[in-house]
């Protein structure tokens, strides 16, 4: 069955590259710019177009990647979906985001800030990430600075205020991006951060293997 691999805001198929699912076919999704003001949900109908609904599919998807694969569930019909590191809902996403996107803050915040900031905070933030950041900022700096300025719009005014009981989500109890007490993971990494995905890879890729059997 293929599986469709979604990254987080400021990675890309790179970011999966330690995990062990390897009895599958895996396809990398990869994220185009967003136009000016454009929803989650308009944005996932558009990566919609890099998936092959003529046969069964799985999606996983990180951070970014989670919270587009549960707007893909939506309209889709994936054989399965597993979030890690991401939100299943708005509910989800510390109050901080949503004010600003109720407040247009991040309307005042250039691109390029955005992208100067994960750069430098990278590794700070989620520090168990600190020895890899060289490769996470690689990532990061792939990526122009207006794609962030909308990315970011598109999260902070996301407006998924249902949970689907039917995702499956794994998230880090040392989660600092999306703090772990404001969502009900079915698998625990203890203090697994933002970045486990890569950072404690063997654990997830275990769970992977267990759900996907």
């Amino acid at each position: 069955m293929t599986i469709y691999l979604l990254p987080g805001l400021g990675a890309d198929g790179r970011l999966f590259k330690q995990l062990s699912i390897a009895a599958h076919k895996l396809v990398y999704i990869t994220y185009p710019v967003p136009t000016r003001g454009q929803s989650m949900a308009s944005y996932a109908i558009e990566i919609s177009k890099q998936i092959d609904t003529s046969e069964k599919f799985i999606l996983i998807g990180v951070s970014l990647g989670g919270m587009i694969a549960c707007e893909l569930a939506a309209t889709l019909n994936p054989h399965k979906v597993i979030l890690i590191s991401s939100a299943r809902c708005n509910h989800e996403i510390p109050k901080f985001y949503r004010l600003q996107g109720r407040m247009r803050i991040n309307k005042l915040i250039p691109g390029w800030f955005l992208k100067y900031a994960a750069v430098a905070l990278q590794g700070i933030i989620e520090n168990d990430s600190w020895k890899d950041r060289k490769f996470f900022r690689a990532m990061i700096k792939a990526k122009p600075s207006i794609y962030y300025k909308r990315t970011v719009s598109m999260i902070v005014n996301w407006d998924r205020t249902e949970s689907n009981p039917e995702i499956i989500h794994i998230h880090g109890t040392g989660d600092r991006t999306l703090p772990f007490h404001l969502v009900k993971p079915h698998h625990t990494i203890k203090d697994g951060s933002h970045m486990m995905v890569y950072t404690r890879a063997e654990e997830i890729s275990k769970i992977l293997v267990d759900l996907l059997s």
